[in-house]
């Protein structure tokens, strides 16, 4: 028997065939959704899934307004003894970079991002286990730096969710997941994006800092 492979399936193989069979180097810029989505004979909505699964284990990288670039060269993994950053190593590089991004954010959003950015949060929302909201915590994230439309900054997002991607970060998050601490994270990033749209940078700022403090004593104990 067949089993039946649903669309997002085939938009993915179609997307990976394209990069594939179509001579893309690092950097270059891919084929927009609506000439994917008439190739691979599904919606837009289909082929944006696919388009944000691809961006989450980083083959691709998107930017709001400029459209989806094949990702550069992953990084190589670090010299034997040189170790992954630790979960606490992590939440300390993030509490200190992602509020002060922010500012920048609430300066430079166009109404573009900020859909972008509510998106993420109905996501969020609808999310039932630990990996899909995680999912969508990532991409909320990363599009706070994407609607700077600073590549240094959202490099450095990148470099962030690229620290999270081991088995060790994600270990905690699934242990650490309920649906009324996903709840909790939700309100936050409602809270965030609240003050994006406000136009009021030190309450982004704050409002991130609530977020992460939350996120650090909720993985690793720490009420500092």
């Amino acid at each position: 028997m067949t089993l039946a492979v649903g669309p997002v399936a085939v938009a993915r193989r179609h997307i990976e065939r394209v990069i594939s069979d179509g001579g893309f180097g690092p950097g270059d810029k891919l084929p927009t959704e609506r000439e994917l989505a008439a190739a691979a004979g599904v919606s837009r909505a289909v082929i944006r899934t696919a388009l944000d699964e691809l961006a989450a284990t980083g083959v691709v990288v998107r930017y709001v307004g400029r459209g989806t670039f094949l990702a550069p060269p992953a990084v190589p993994e670090p010299a034997a003894g040189a170790g992954f950053a630790s979960p606490a190593e992590i939440m300390t590089a993030r509490l200190v970079l992602e509020p002060e991004i922010l500012p920048v954010t609430v300066s430079a959003a166009t109404q573009q991002d900020i859909d972008e950015m509510h998106r993420c949060l109905r996501g969020g929302d609808a999310a039932r286990v630990s990996e899909d909201f995680e999912r969508w915590d990532t991409l909320l994230h990363h599009s706070f730096a994407l609607a700077t439309h600073n590549v240094v900054l959202i490099n450095l997002s990148q470099l962030l969710i690229d620290s999270r991607n081991q088995p060790i970060w994600g270990g905690l998050k699934r242990r650490s997941f309920s649906p009324e601490r996903r709840q909790c994270y939700c309100d936050e990033h409602k809270a965030i994006v609240a003050a994006i749209e406000d136009r009021d940078p030190d309450a982004a700022r704050e409002a991130m800092r609530v977020h992460l403090r939350h996120v650090r004593t909720t993985l690793l104990g720490d009420h500092t």
